[in-house]
């Protein structure tokens, strides 16, 4: 199981394919005329957003990664608070740039990125310091989950827009569930007046499936496998609780306490 645990350096292969697909049928997707200026899952951003979003973070990294190599001092995060808006400032600033432009621009800083990342090694992977711009420094390997979270997530968003049925890729939804917890874990909100309290998420399916606790307490967001027969339990299939996690959807089977889902669910801003 450790090939689809990309915290370990044994699924570094596992996930730079599945990065690779996702990539390629996100291009796909998004190199047209006909589609480049169309609504997508994303709230107002266009096509060409999803791509100019791709071109700033992508581009963000490779500055990281030459600080992580190079000792070089770096800015302080900026934080996650005011991502959403920083993020969207700059794919806008990027409308104006044609889309032959901007697809090859955003193709040839993927295949720049896929480079570093195949070059890592496994003591890279797990210790390299990588200076992110809004959370700080993290360890190598969340910059490929985070590639597979732009390309994976925003393809969705492209489908989205186009009114059809369709659903998340199973591979990429089974890499991203550890990080979703992550995810979570940095956009919380502090804590209500009603107090702390404790809920259990439930993974049915996939290679990361099983029961975590989360406990939102005075001292933040915590979570770690455990029993959750006590606890009001929200389960998601990987898909669904990807997508949930992100914004994109109102998902999850609610076993307990419909408030206590409903407060745990509203707890987090987006990013």
């Amino acid at each position: 199981m450790a090939t689809w645990n990309a915290m370990t350096p044994e699924a570094k292969d596992t996930i730079l394919r599945v990065v690779r697909q996702e990539a390629e049928q996100f291009f796909d997707l998004v190199d047209s005329d006909e589609v480049w200026e169309a609504p997508t899952g994303a709230g107002h951003w266009q096509v060409r957003d999803l791509v100019g979003h791709l071109v700033d973070t992508t581009e963000a990294y490779f500055v990281a990664f030459d600080a992580a190599r190079n000792g070089t001092e770096v800015d302080a995060p900026f934080g996650l608070p005011g991502m959403g808006q920083r993020c969207d400032e700059m794919a806008l600033a990027l409308r104006s740039v044609p889309r032959p432009e901007l697809v090859a621009r955003a193709r040839a800083d993927f295949d720049q990125m896929m480079s570093t990342f195949e070059g890592l090694t496994d003591e890279d992977w797990t210790d390299l310091q990588v200076p992110h711009f809004y959370m700080g420094p993290l360890p190598a390997f969340f910059y490929p989950a985070f590639q597979l979270m732009d390309y994976g997530v925003h393809s969705w968003d492209a489908r989205q827009g186009t009114g059809r049925a369709h659903g998340l890729s199973g591979e990429a939804a089974d890499l991203l569930t550890p990080f979703m917890f992550v995810l979570w874990q940095y956009t919380s909100n502090a804590l209500s007046s009603e107090g702390p309290y404790e809920v259990g998420i439930r993974i049915t399916s996939g290679p990361n499936a099983g029961d975590t606790r989360i406990s939102l307490t005075e001292d933040g967001f915590s979570y770690a496998p455990g029993e959750v027969s006590d606890v009001t339990v929200l389960e998601f299939d990987p898909g669904s609780f990807v997508l949930t996690a992100f914004g994109r959807s109102n998902s999850g089977t609610i076993r307990g306490d419909r408030a206590v889902a409903t407060r745990f669910l509203n707890t987090f801003f987006r990013i």
